[in-house]
Formats: structure tokens, C-alpha cells, sequence
């Protein structure tokens, strides 16, 4: 490929004419500043936001826009040219023309034969370039990155709207249309919003999991997710869903894998300071949008109940990242680490049961060290949840 061709394609994607339009602020923290010799990573489910919260990071980081360099490796234009030469030849056009100490924000990277490699030499040596990157994939990402790019990345995971970019996008929405609709930007704004949401579903199936498992056939990968959709909320056996697809253990095991590498699902283990019996449990399963739960599984995505559940996990997955449950003789939804000892969190539409205090009294008998319980309703999760806001996790 010359160099004024790619230029002329990163020029689409770029707006180095004029800034592009407004769009909602993303809350997620990143760091205060660019290093050139740290690459900002991020990660998340397809067609959650990476690429406008790349342009966003422009204006958040106060860039001279013309010394931007954004491009999307998924640009149908680059892939005959997708190996590490096109990078040396993005760098060299790009500074040829705008000179030294440019930003190169590269979108979704992992299709491009050998980055990783390209990306540690060019940390290695910094020269005043900045790069941040996203991918889709945490299995390309993560697994890939931990070899290559060890000290030299700090990763930062992105997801759906959460309630308050929700609102920001739909001013007015109701809590109830939020847990409907989900989070996915473009799907919000969106009369057609489940045909695009069951699309997304196809393509992060099709594009993220069967690539990576090298499956002759999707079909068994979607309703192997979809199992995971409508049992959000209970343990589920890898056992029992293999005799339910009709393929081994071994390939059930790696199809949830899959389905966690990319961001369809997330595994919820079982709380206990033991890994041998951790690892003995089953996990529950939860989605990465109660909106594409509900287009993908029908009439039990619907359910406000393991609705409000499902985004509370998801709430607590973003500001702790490790979240389990318990059970004993009755079952605490979630269980987080907080400064003070593990927290037991209890989810209800309206009011908290007495099952549920129940459940929490026998957790705090079982586990003398931890905090005060939180109770999550429809109310307090509108709120924000604040009892769990302040508390830092460990």
C-alpha cells in the first residue's frame, strides 16, 4: 500500500478537518496522562464505544488533533494490507507530513498480523509517539499482551452504557427501559433497536468466539450463549451443557471460554478463600447487557427481577472487576471485596425478603470478617447504588 493511500484512508477516520459530533461522555477511568513508552489498551464487547471513546481521548488528553492519527483496522480498504509494515508505513507517511511526537490511536488492532511485536520495539525505544488501542477480543488481547507487552500497557475495559450515559443519551428513560433496551449506543438510539441488538449477538458469535475455537458451525456457540443468557442468575453445570449440545466437556468448556473472551458473558465463581473448592463449584453466568439478553432468549429476558440482578452485576463488575456469590443453605447474590472484608450484596426488585436476610445472616456467620450487608432495589440502584460507591476495592 503507498503511504497518500493510507493516508487518504486514515483522513476518513481521523477528522483532522473539523472535530466530529458531539457524542455522551463515557465515565470510564483512564489514565491522567499518555506515556510514549506505556500503550493505554482497551477492551470491550463489539460495538460498545471503543471507537468513540477513542475520539473522545483526544479532547480528554487536550491533543492537537492534527498530530492524531486515528485508523480502524476493520476498514475493509486495509485488508489486503494488514501485517507490521503497514504500521512502519502509518508511522513514516504520518511524520513525514506532521512531524515528531504524534498520537496514534489504533482501532481494533488485533487484526493486524504481528502488532504485538511492533508495538513493544516501538515502547521500547520511545521516540515521543503515544498509542492507545482497542480490540474486541480479550483472548487476542489479554493472552497476546501478557507475553509481548509485560509493564509496558495499562488495559482498560469498556462496556454498554451504564444508567447514567443511558440517560444522558435518552434524557427522561426510565429505569424499566434501560434493563429493555441495554446499553449499546448505537442500539439506543435505534427504532429497530432488537434486530440490531440479535445482529450484534451473530457477529460477536460468528466474528470472536468461532474464529477462536475454530468451529465448523455457529449454531451450537449461539445456543450455548443463550444457555448462559436465560440461566443468568443460577449455577450452571459445563456438564449438563455439553449433554445439551451434544459435544464433550472438554469442547463445552472452551466454548464458554470463548463466550468470556468476547465480553458475551462473564463467570460469577463461588466465594471462598479456598481455590481448590472455588474451582470444584459451579459459576453462575451473567450477560454483558440486559438488552441483548432479552433480544437473544425471548420471554425470560423480561423478568424484572433477574433484570435488575443482571445489572447490578454488571455494576459491580465495573467498579470491582472480581465479583462471586455464595451459597449455603440459602444463597447471597454477590459477594465484592472492600476495604473492610468481603461485602454481601442481596438484589430485589421492591423490597428485600426475608429470605435474603436470611441468606445474609448465614454468610456473615460463616465469614465473621465481613462488612455490613447491601441491599440493591429498584430504588437504590437508580441511585446509583451509593453504599458501594465510595468503598475502594481491594
Amino acid at each position: 500500500m503507498e503511504s497518500a493511500e493510507f493516508l487518504r484512508i486514515a483522513a476518513d477516520w481521523s477528522h483532522w478537518d473539523a472535530p466530529p459530533k458531539p457524542t455522551v461522555p463515557r465515565s470510564v477511568a483512564v489514565p491522567s496522562t499518555l506515556r510514549p513508552d506505556v500503550a493505554l489498551i482497551i477492551q470491550g464487547v463489539r460495538r460498545c464505544g471503543k471507537s468513540t471513546l477513542l475520539r473522545q481521548l483526544v479532547d480528554r488528553y487536550s491533543l492537537d488533533r492534527s498530530r492524531c492519527l486515528f485508523i480502524n483496522f476493520e476498514d475493509p480498504r486495509l485488508a489486503p494490507a494488514l501485517d507490521h509494515t503497514t504500521l512502519d508505513l502509518m508511522v513514516d507517511a504520518f511524520e513525514r507530513e506532521r512531524g515528531p511526537d504524534c498520537t496514534y490511536l489504533l482501532d481494533e488492532i488485533q487484526w493486524v498480523d504481528g502488532w504485538q511485536r511492533w508495538l513493544r520495539s516501538q515502547l521500547d525505544r520511545p521516540c515521543g509517539r503515544r498509542f492507545v488501542v482497542t480490540g474486541s477480543n480479550a483472548h487476542l488481547l489479554s493472552g497476546e499482551l501478557g507475553s509481548s507487552l509485560t509493564g509496558r500497557q495499562i488495559t482498560v475495559e469498556l462496556f454498554p452504557f451504564d444508567l447514567d450515559e443511558f440517560k444522558v443519551a435518552q434524557p427522561g428513560a426510565t429505569v424499566e427501559e434501560y434493563l429493555d433496551w441495554g446499553g449499546f449506543p448505537a442500539a439506543v438510539a435505534s427504532p429497530d433497536r432488537d434486530m440490531l441488538l440479535r445482529s450484534y449477538f451473530q457477529d460477536i458469535v460468528e466474528r470472536d468466539m468461532r474464529e477462536r475455537v475454530a468451529a465448523r458451525s455457529s449454531l451450537p456457540l449461539r445456543h450455548l450463549v443463550q444457555m448462559l443468557y436465560e440461566s443468568a442468575g443460577g449455577e450452571m453445570s459445563v456438564r449438563r451443557a455439553s449433554a445439551a449440545l451434544g459435544v464433550s466437556v472438554d469442547t463445552a468448556g472452551l466454548y464458554v471460554a470463548a463466550a468470556e473472551s468476547a465480553y458475551l458473558a462473564f463467570g460469577c465463581p463461588f466465594f471462598t478463600w479456598s481455590m481448590r473448592k472455588r474451582l470444584a463449584r459451579n459459576r453462575k453466568f451473567y450477560p454483558v447487557d440486559t438488552g441483548l439478553r432479552r433480544a437473544c432468549v425471548g420471554t425470560t429476558g423480561r423478568d424484572r427481577g433477574k433484570q435488575l440482578e443482571c445489572a447490578t452485576f454488571l455494576l459491580l463488575r465495573r467498579r470491582y472487576r472480581h465479583v462471586s456469590y455464595w451459597r449455603g443453605r440459602r444463597e447471597v447474590d454477590f459477594v465484592v471485596m472492600g476495604a473492610d472484608g468481603p461485602i454481601p450484596v442481596q438484589v430485589s426488585w421492591d423490597t428485600t425478603t426475608e429470605r435474603a436476610r436470611q441468606a445474609v445472616d448465614e454468610f456473615h456467620a460463616a465469614h465473621h470478617n465481613a462488612a455490613e450487608a447491601v441491599f440493591v432495589t429498584r430504588e437504590s440502584y437508580v441511585a446509583g447504588v451509593p453504599e458501594l460507591a465510595g468503598d475502594p476495592p481491594m
